[in-house]
């Protein structure tokens, strides 16, 4: 394996030239830099990173705080932030937050610790108090993605109640008048974003949702499962429609309503915040809003690595739309395609 000086031997360059190419430090002629980088192939060359860092005081890693266990929507987005990193350079190191404060707060310390160059976080209950002020604190350069905060930081998210509304107003519209819903995680903001949309769009229709009806599946599948079997085993004159507020607790709510022999959607018409990659392939396919997965992923790896390179700007808050996918589960014809 070749060093520094036999890079530059290889492409008739000094030294210097080779570590200003490799750390990206100075503009090199790209003339240069091509022959630069074909010594470095040929070399078999690899830079030694820790020694980079402290030239440069960057790692060159990027970091992510996430749930990753918790819902199936974190996996694919995990994969666009990576992929994002990758093509401009950056290494992405992950950790496993549990939606848990005590935990994402020293997997926050940890990260930090290393010395990396941006964190991208979906924030955990609680994170305003304790996590981003500690990162705002260490200067680290950070985005918020899914969940938007007051902080004064960058974020990324999709729309949360306007596709809560839609997906609301088209049971409304196809004559039921018993709706329910199950909510995600308490004091997340876009829990509470898409309550807002449930509830602006059952106004809308002249409705209010029995208390019964409306049931916290806190996010999980699990916890979904037990709130869907109590809400349709109660006495009460049960929900004809019913409406979920994220995707895991989807896949709790169908479990529930096939213990209960409820067909979908002949028995229940059933609506979800979040879509699947699966969606399409089982019966009934789910009617649901979908979240650009692959754009949210993107973005804010973008914005985070403007703020390395120095921009220091104005926080930006951008949201995404979400499409809305028109299936079976919501118990109407299905459109067919170029209808």
């Amino acid at each position: 394996m070749g060093n520094m000086a036999d890079v530059a031997a290889a492409a008739g360059v000094s030294i210097s030239t080779v570590s200003h190419v490799i750390n990206e430090t100075r503009r090199v002629d790209p003339r240069t830099r091509d022959a630069v980088l074909a010594a470095i192939a040929a070399t078999g060359y690899r830079r030694n990173a820790l020694a980079a860092a402290l030239a440069t005081s960057r790692s060159g890693v990027l970091a992510l705080s996430i749930a990753a266990g918790r819902n199936p929507y974190f996996g694919p987005l995990m994969r666009a932030i990576e992929s994002r990193a990758s093509e401009l350079g950056y290494t992405l190191m992950m950790g496993d937050s549990h939606d848990d404060t005590d935990i994402e707060h020293r997997l926050v310390g940890s990260l930090l610790d290393r010395r990396v160059d941006g964190l991208i976080m979906a924030p955990s209950p609680g994170s305003e108090e304790r996590t981003i002020p500690t990162v705002r604190a260490a200067g680290t350069p950070l985005v918020l993605i899914d969940r938007l905060s007051p902080a004064d930081v960058d974020q990324v998210a999709s729309e949360g109640a306007e596709p809560v509304v839609r997906l609301t107003s088209h049971l409304a519209e196809l004559g039921h008048r018993r709706i329910g819903v199950l909510t995600g995680r308490p004091g997340i903001q876009s829990t509470e974003e898409r309550i807002e949309g449930f509830v602006r769009a059952m106004d809308a229709a002249g409705l209010r949702a029995a208390p019964r009806h409306v049931r916290c599946g806190d996010s999980r599948a699990d916890e979904a499962h037990v709130q869907t079997l109590a809400m349709f085993r109660a006495r009460a004159p049960r929900p004809t429609g019913l409406v979920v507020l994220n995707n895991e607790m989807t896949v709790g709510a169908m479990r529930a309503l096939r213990e209960l022999d409820l067909r979908v959607p002949e028995d229940v018409a059933l609506v979800a915040y979040d879509d699947f990659e699966w969606s399409d392939l089982f019966s009934p396919g789910l009617t649901a809003a979908a979240q650009d997965v692959e754009a949210i992923g993107r973005r804010c790896v973008d914005l985070l690595v403007e703020r390395i390179a120095g921009y220091d700007g104005a926080r930006r808050v951008e949201r995404l739309p979400t499409a809305f996918h028109h299936r079976d589960s919501c118990g109407c014809e299905r459109p067919r395609a170029g209808g």
